[in-house]
């Protein structure tokens, strides 16, 4: 298992993290690599990466469908956050073929930051195929 560690600098961000997964099952044959986030107001999700307005997209339409501003009673001020993330998901599961990532033409894999900034991490795991 490896560990990626992501330094996030906005409140919500998705921060691209393709090509740091990639360089870790480099060389490694066939399998299935998994992106785990284990934060309960991070995640990790597969989308376009080629236009960078999707990602504005996403946290737009994330903000109207959970606007911060609801009568949330967790304490912490940060309720949103963790809608936001169950909503997103903690972890993405890629194939891997000689060693690359079996991703369509315009996916990415993203960091979801909903609560920083802050620093993070995000578990690696790579399952040889049988």
């Amino acid at each position: 298992m490896w560990s990626l560690q992501v330094r996030t600098h906005r409140r919500v961000v998705f921060t691209d993290i393709t090509s740091e997964v990639a360089a870790l099952v480099r060389d490694r044959g066939d399998g299935l690599v998994t992106v785990f986030v284990p934060h309960t107001t991070a995640g990790v999700t597969i989308n376009e990466n080629a236009d960078p307005s999707v990602r504005d997209d996403l946290e737009m339409a994330l903000d109207r469908l959970v606007p911060a501003g609801l009568p949330f009673t967790h304490l912490e001020g940060n309720s949103d956050a963790h809608m936001k993330a169950s909503l997103m998901g903690s972890s993405v599961c890629v194939p891997v073929q000689n060693g690359a990532l079996q991703l369509g033409t315009w996916q990415g894999i993203y960091f979801a930051e909903f609560d920083g900034p802050r620093n993070r991490r995000t578990l690696v795991t790579f399952t040889p195929a049988a």
